[in-house]
């Protein structure tokens, strides 16, 4: 087995620490991978503290770049010191419809997630990337375009991804015009990519303040989200929504500024919601969601960043320095991404 150092949290600990963990011995289709850098998302946060006493060793971190120090004895497109990148799947099926059309993200036995998921070969529980070292099925880990700054291309492997599918999927590009509800690490991403689509983005927030942070990341515009006018003045307006809100609302509102044959994207609260049938009738409207990408558009996505010099605005921390990281994000105090350099646990 494989030694390195990982920020866990296990037994009764109530905060995350240095323990030493194992990996497995590299399988013949895996690649061993330093951790260089390794995002700080909510999806960590919400699994820290859903934590109780007696679960299995938790290890957060599912958004990590890095350099390879090994390779299994078939794998042919990665060689040592290449720079790659780690997302939020590391395997899946690969034989239901999802998986061959390129959509591993929603295999339909469940993909393998980086953390809290079961390894398909021996059933030992996955350990996340808040670590100096990981190993990974070759197939699921990304080469690094260059041109990208890896440390703040780490939240692209599942913020930027996360956004990405939609944006595609939608055909947002020159003319289309598109809004994003929220400003955070999502938000920020999906304005930055549709920007670098063509797209005409304005910002739905409640924050009135945020309008210059808005236009700085290429939006034209922002509008309060709980001032009536304000949304009335952009109702049928736009070809796509992308709501990033991860906490329960109302979803009426936002339909209602969605134009003609156009499209409200869930992305952040992934809980039951209610809407009434008039708000998709006038319009056409469609009510859609979407949750990480497959490796396909993941990897698209990588070279569209490169191509067009799209990274997150990302705050490093040192390792050690997890704790105020999660606290601060708690308090929403971030623009607009963790990462942690992990070098000291290697």
């Amino acid at each position: 087995m494989r030694t390195t150092t990982a920020l866990a949290l296990d037994g009764d600990a109530t905060t995350v620490a240095p323990r030493s963990i194992t990996r497995r011995e590299l399988r013949p289709d895996d690649v061993a991978v330093r951790v260089d850098w390794c995002g700080v998302c909510h999806t960590d946060l919400h699994a820290l503290r859903a934590r109780q006493v007696g679960d299995p060793l938790l290890v957060p971190g599912h958004e990590a770049t890095g350099t390879v120090l090994a390779v299994g004895a078939e794998v042919a497109e990665f060689a040592v010191g290449d720079v790659v990148a780690v997302g939020n799947i590391v395997d899946s099926c690969g034989e239901c419809a999802m998986c061959r059309a390129g959509q591993q993200n929603w295999c339909a036995q469940f993909p393998t997630l980086t953390y809290g998921g079961t390894d398909r070969v021996d059933g030992t529980p996955t350990l996340g990337m808040w670590a100096g070292e990981v190993v990974v099925r070759a197939s699921f880990v990304h080469p690094l375009p260059a041109g990208l700054d890896p440390a703040a291309a780490a939240p692209l492997l599942c913020a930027g991804a996360t956004v990405w599918e939609p944006l595609r999927a939608a055909g947002v590009g020159p003319g289309s015009r598109v809004a994003v509800v929220g400003l955070g690490g999502l938000g920020h991403l999906a304005v930055k990519l549709a920007v670098a689509l063509g797209a005409e983005v304005t910002v739905l927030s409640r924050t009135a303040g945020k309008a210059d942070d808005a236009r700085a990341l290429g939006a034209t515009a922002l509008v309060t989200s709980t001032d009536e006018r304000a949304m009335a003045a952009v109702a049928d307006t736009f070809d796509l929504v992308v709501d990033t809100v991860a906490v329960p609302h109302d979803l009426g509102p936002l339909l209602r500024t969605v134009a003609v044959d156009g499209a409200l994207c869930s992305l952040g609260d992934l809980g039951p919601v209610t809407v009434q049938i008039m708000d998709l009738l006038v319009g056409r409207k469609k009510l859609t969601s979407s949750g990480s990408a497959g490796l396909p558009a993941t990897r698209e996505m990588l070279q569209f960043c490169a191509d067009h010099g799209v990274v997150a605005d990302v705050e490093v921390l040192p390792a050690a320095r997890v704790q105020q990281a999660l606290d601060r994000l708690a308090d929403g105090d971030v623009r607009y991404r963790f990462v942690l350099d992990t070098s000291a646990l290697a």
